[in-house]
């Protein structure tokens, strides 16, 4: 039996399948945009790399079934062979992917709507084969809605009077409505992480957006924020660990759990501190009361016709700028205490992330699998029987 997974070749969707591969003997069978064995071991490498040695990965690939499709396409665009194997072989689904895309209203309602929709369908067709273990919906934080100055509780239910930052928290909102109603027969589990920036082991990434929107502003020498102003920040390889550990765990107390900084979330003020000691810079000044003109400058900006540094930055910045002005913290007490240990504060790695971003320009070195490594033996489809 096999956890079927969607997202795993993404940035969070990566630190979870290492911590499968590395932490259990479970057999994956992943959802991946790829026309072939094959191009699929080369998408999961793609995101693996960051992760572990091309030897370690090749190692793994016997674990692994590459189930080709695509959110956004009808039956998840699976073949019919592949989704009779699933409806079989499948022990439980940990849905991943989605679309991050905070502007494109279409964009989020293809694959945070109708994807989820699609993986739910086929959830329910494992059900009626044979009871499915779990249910497992990554969805966001930003769930609870724009809510300013607020401390927002696990055990709070979706509150849909609250305003939505944008498409992408309101789709995600919707589609955890849509697993609850849909699947009220197989154990869900819900899990929300809040903002994910970096790994507090090491400083290379691959995900530079958010990276690149607080590296500009801890860049500026006055910032518009209130020094006060607190970002749940949380690390990767803690959000990734626990997705995967939580989906396997038999004895949870809860069917929600926030992935997030909690109570330990620091300042922008502390962050911006933190960076200039280790970077050696001068500590910006803060002026909240440019907040205001300033988000609407990077509106401005961001929608000139001619894509630029500036034009990017400015396109990010006011994105994410409402995030962090909105100075919410997630509760993370139920997380913290099933999963045993803490997220690492942002202000102990957040510097290195800084810096390593800077050094290969946003923009992550991926290197190909060797050609030394020869695949020719490794069975081209390890889990199951070829169709």
């Amino acid at each position: 039996m096999a956890i079927f997974m969607t997202g795993a070749t993404g940035y969070i969707g990566s630190y979870a399948t290492e911590w499968f591969l590395r932490n259990t003997d479970h057999e994956l069978a992943l959802l991946v945009r790829a026309r072939d064995y094959d191009a699929g071991v080369e998408r999961l490498w793609q995101s693996l790399q960051l992760h572990m040695e091309a030897d370690e990965f090749h190692r793994y690939l016997d674990r692994i079934c590459f189930i080709g499709g695509d959110l956004t396409e009808p039956g998840l665009g699976i073949s019919q062979a592949d989704c009779d194997w699933l409806i079989s072989n499948a022990e439980s689904v940990l849905h991943n992917a989605a679309a991050l895309n905070f502007r494109s209203e279409r964009a989020c309602t293809n694959h945070n709507l109708r994807g989820t929709l699609s993986v739910i369908k086929l959830a329910r067709a494992i059900q009626e084969d044979h009871p499915l273990r779990r249910f497992t919906q990554v969805s966001t934080v930003s769930v609870a809605g724009n809510r300013p100055g607020a401390v927002v509780m696990e055990s709070e239910p979706l509150d849909w009077s609250q305003p939505d930052f944008n498409p992408y928290t309101r789709t995600k909102k919707f589609g955890e409505h849509m697993v609850r109603e849909l699947l009220p027969d197989v154990p869900c589990l819900v899990l929300r992480p809040s903002s994910v920036i970096g790994d507090s082991r090491f400083t290379a990434t691959t995900q530079f957006d958010m990276v690149r929107a607080v590296c500009a502003l801890t860049d500026l020498p006055v910032l518009p924020l209130r020094r006060d102003v607190r970002l749940d920040i949380v690390n990767a390889d803690w959000v990734g660990a626990g997705i995967a550990e939580l989906h396997l765990r038999e004895d949870l107390a809860h069917d929600t759990y926030h992935l997030s900084a909690g109570a330990e979330s620091r300042t922008i003020g502390e962050i911006a501190e933190a960076f200039s000691s280790v970077l050696g810079k001068r500590a910006p000044r803060f002026a909240g009361q440019l907040a205001a003109p300033f988000e609407r400058a990077m509106d401005t900006l961001a929608n000139f016709p001619k894509a630029g540094n500036l034009q990017r930055v400015a396109a990010l910045l006011s994105v994410y700028l409402p995030y962090m002005a909105a100075d919410i913290v997630y509760d993370n007490a139920r997380a913290v205490a099933d999963l045993h240990v803490s997220p690492t504060p942002f202000t102990s790695y957040g510097a290195g992330l800084h810096a390593y971003a800077k050094s290969v320009n946003f923009e992550f070195p991926y290197r190909p699998l060797p050609e030394t490594l020869d695949l020719s033996n490794v069975p081209p489809d390890p889990v199951r029987p070829m169709a």
